[in-house]
């Protein structure tokens, strides 16, 4: 009996911490490429895209580009991510998604790789401003039937030139002989402007202790079943 109880206790311990890891969405994924992906100079990443080898590596620089755009406290920006979310059903539901960006690259000595703005989706991991209210103060920008009382936020998410960041990506070499970070081999582009640790707080929102306590499940689970095989075993050799 006892087992079979330990064995059915790690098995659920399994099941509870992959349910709460894959609440985390998309952010679970990006969080674990940042963990494990290799950095290379950016001049190796060339060599790979002028190779034409599949590769998935990660750069560091800082961004660079040729012409940008200010936001209102007049810093000069590469990319602008304006994403308008109503809360329903106990998560976020996008409204209105608005991109605005300009090429960039990431350069580090006089190496340089361009950057796939198209491909920069759930990727982009950098500390966002947000505000937020009600529907009620919006009327005219969500659906007819939402509810006044509907919690609504602004969220914003951008990239100056001014900062250093870290990228992941598949390097490719465009017809023009410009290398480009992308998305590839089934993963997303991957771009920082923050510390790997304080990355993974924002990937996190705020429910770091959840990510620590399904980490914790998963690492019993196969104890816990060890522990019931052992019993199991124990059981009938005496």
């Amino acid at each position: 009996m006892l087992s079979l109880l330990l064995v059915a206790s790690g098995l659920t311990a399994g099941l509870v911490g992959l349910i709460v890891l894959r609440s985390f969405g998309p952010g679970l994924r990006v969080g674990r490429l940042l963990s494990v992906s290799p950095l290379v100079p950016i001049e190796e990443a060339v060599a790979i895209a002028a190779s034409g080898e599949e590769r998935y590596v990660g750069v560091q620089g800082r961004i660079d580009a040729a012409e940008e755009f200010e936001d209102d406290a007049h810093r000069p920006l590469v990319f602008r991510r304006r994403r308008l979310e109503a809360r329903s059903r106990g998560r976020w539901v996008t409204l209105e998604d608005d991109v605005e960006r300009v090429p960039f690259s990431v350069d580090a000595g006089a190496a340089s790789v361009a950057i796939d703005c198209d491909a920069l989706g759930p990727g982009l991991v950098v500390l966002p401003r947000e505000s937020t209210g009600t529907a009620a103060e919006i009327p005219g920008r969500v659906p007819p039937s939402t509810p006044t009382t509907t919690p609504i936020r602004l969220r914003v998410e951008q990239v100056s030139s001014v900062e250093h960041a870290m990228v992941l990506g598949r390097p490719r070499k465009d017809p023009d002989g410009t290398t480009r970070m992308t998305a590839g081999l089934g993963r997303p582009l991957v771009l920082t402007t923050l510390e790997r640790d304080e990355a993974m707080r924002v990937l996190a929102g705020g429910r770091r202790g959840r990510a620590t306590a399904a980490v914790a499940l998963l690492a019993a689970t196969p104890v816990l079943v060890a522990a019931g095989l052992v019993a199991a075993l124990a059981g009938r050799v005496v």
